[in-house]
């Protein structure tokens, strides 16, 4: 079974209106369609693919999913992504990385859940 590629990340948000505002406005996901599911959530797509599943009034991590560190999005426009993140005032930590062209910038979302964005070149 050789994999195709990753299909989507499923976050726990303890306020889902507050998550839907940063993987939409901060990280620019579109908030679209999403099935009836019998729990309150969202999905966020990323051109045609729902990449951030949400599942709203859900507190803490699950004892069943491990330890999960962080999820790494490819993005464009460092300094544009920089000045977004400055007037929106969310904290973050930018990483050149040593000896290749690659930037990292490193932020939360609203409940904890490490966010990387990589800009190459």
């Amino acid at each position: 079974m050789p994999l195709k590629g990753l299909d989507h990340v499923t976050v726990r948000c303890a306020d889902l209106a507050r998550s839907r505002v940063f993987y939409g406005e901060v990280l620019g996901l579109r908030d679209g369609e999403r099935p009836a599911f019998p729990v309150p959530g969202a999905w966020f797509y990323l051109g045609d693919r729902p990449v951030v599943h949400l599942f709203g009034g859900e507190t803490g991590g699950s004892a069943t999913t491990g330890s999960f560190d962080h999820v790494a999005f490819e993005a464009d426009d460092l300094a544009g992504t920089l000045a977004r993140l400055e007037r929106m005032g969310v904290a973050h930590r930018r990483t050149p990385v040593p000896g290749v062209r690659l930037d990292q910038l490193f932020l939360h979302d609203p409940d904890g859940v490490l966010i990387e964005l990589n800009f190459r070149g």
